[in-house]
C-alpha cells in the first residue's frame, strides 16, 4: 500500500465528543421548542463533531466531479454514448451543467478531475488532470485495472483533496461523470454487499427494458469473471471500479482524515463511500447522505453504510447535484449553532426555568 494512503488511513479519527456536547446543550438553549428543528439539529451535532468545534463554520464549500470513462460502455449498458463523458465534462467548465447551477446556489465552488476521460482535454482553471489512463478496460471480460491503477486512483483523490484544503475548504461534496459508471457502481455494490444484481441495479440513464435485462448479466458476468473479494475494497475497485471512484473514495478519505465533512451525492459516490469506509470503517462517521437516489442500490448502500438521506427528491442525475443541495442544508445547521440566539441572550422564556 502507497505510503500516504496508509499514512490517512492512520490519521482518521473517531469524532469529537466534548464539541458534539456543547453543540447539543447550545441547541437545547436556542430560542425554539427543543427538538424543533428535527434532522438539522442531529446534523449540526455531528458538523461539531467532524470539525471539532462546537459552533463549525462551513464558509469555504466545494464540490469535486471526477470523471472518467468505462470500458463496460462496449456492452451497450448506457442510453448515451461514451462520447458523452468528454462532452459533458466540457459542458461542466463552460458552466452550463446542472451542478454548475446548483453549486453556485450553495455558494460552492465546483473542481472538475480528470481520471482518465478518452481524449483528454486543454487545461482549464477549473481542471486538475490526474489521469489514471484512457478510461478503465472492460470488467466483463475481464479486470477494469490493475491493482496500482486501484490504489493510483485513491492515491489522486487524496492529492485532489489536499490541494483543495490550501485554498481553503471547510466541507466537500462529491460528484461524478462517466457513462457506464452506474454499471460499475452496482458491481461494487453487490461485491461489498452481497446482495445479488438484480437487487442492486438500477436504470441508470433511464434504459429500456431489455437493455435493463442486460446490463444485470453483464454485471452477473463481470462478478462471475473476477470474483471480487468484498472484504478487499482495492480489490473490488481494482476488479469492477471505476477511476473516478476510486478517486472520489480517496477524496472520502483525505477530508475525513482533516476533519471535513464531507456530503455524498447519489449512487456513484455512494459505491465510493462503500470503498473508503471498507478501508478506514471511522471514516463513516464524517460522510453526510444528502439524498436518497431512484436506483434501487443506492438505500441498499446507505442501510450498510449506516447513514440516513437528507432529502428525496427523486433524483438521478449525479454530477453532485445532490450534494450541493446537502451543502447548503449543512451550512443551514451549522449556522443555527453559531447565529441563532439563546432563550437567555434574546430575554425569551424558557418553558424549562430559563429566562
Amino acid at each position: 500500500m502507497n505510503s500516504s494512503l496508509s499514512q490517512i488511513l492512520k490519521r482518521i479519527q473517531p469524532l469529537d465528543e466534548a464539541s458534539m456536547a456543547s453543540a447539543m446543550k447550545r441547541q437545547d438553549e436556542l430560542t425554539k421548542p427543543r427538538g424543533s428543528l428535527g434532522v438539522l439539529e442531529e446534523l449540526s451535532v455531528k458538523l461539531a463533531g467532524i470539525c471539532r468545534s462546537p459552533s463549525p463554520v462551513l464558509k469555504n464549500r466545494a464540490v469535486v466531479v471526477m470523471a472518467a470513462d468505462h470500458g463496460v460502455a462496449v456492452e451497450g449498458v448506457s442510453a448515451y454514448p461514451q462520447r458523452v463523458t468528454r462532452q459533458m465534462v466540457l459542458n461542466f467548465l463552460n458552466g452550463g451543467a446542472a451542478i454548475n447551477v446548483f453549486a453556485s446556489q450553495a455558494g460552492a465552488r465546483v473542481a472538475v478531475v480528470d481520471m482518465g476521460v478518452i481524449g483528454g482535454f486543454e487545461p482549464h482553471p477549473m481542471l486538475c488532470c490526474k489521469t489514471i489512463d484512457s478510461g478503465t478496460k472492460n470488467m466483463a471480460v475481464g479486470p477494469a485495472m490493475s491493482r496500482q491503477q486501484a490504489i493510483d486512483s485513491l492515491e489522486a483523490g487524496i492529492a485532489v483533496a489536499e490541494a483543495e484544503l490550501s485554498r481553503g475548504m471547510d466541507v466537500v461534496g462529491t460528484g461524478d461523470m462517466g457513462i457506464g459508471n452506474t454499471t460499475a457502481a452496482s458491481a461494487i455494490c453487490a461485491a461489498i454487499t452481497g446482495k445479488t444484481a438484480v437487487e442492486v441495479t438500477g436504470r441508470g440513464t433511464g434504459i429500456a427494458d431489455w437493455q435493463m435485462a442486460h446490463k444485470i448479466e453483464v454485471i452477473n458476468r463481470a462478478l462471475t469473471v473476477n470474483r471480487p473479494d468484498g472484504a478487499d475494497a482495492i480489490d473490488v475497485l481494482s476488479k469492477v471500479g471505476g477511476f473516478e471512484i476510486g478517486g472520489l473514495a480517496g477524496v472520502m478519505l483525505a477530508a475525513a482524515a482533516n476533519n471535513i465533512p464531507v456530503v455524498i451525492d447519489g449512487f456513484i459516490s455512494g459505491a465510493a463511500a462503500l470503498l473508503a469506509v471498507k478501508l478506514a470503517p471511522l471514516c463513516r462517521e464524517y460522510l453526510i447522505a444528502s439524498h436518497l437516489s431512484v436506483e434501487p442500490g443506492h438505500r441498499i448502500m446507505l442501510d450498510w453504510l449506516g447513514l440516513t438521506p437528507l432529502l428525496n427528491l427523486n433524483l438521478r442525475l449525479g454530477e453532485g447535484t445532490g450534494a450541493a443541495l446537502g451543502i447548503w442544508l449543512s451550512g443551514t445547521a451549522a449556522g443555527v449553532l453559531s447565529e441563532m440566539c439563546t432563550f437567555g441572550d434574546a430575554g425569551v422564556s424558557d418553558k424549562d426555568g430559563g429566562a
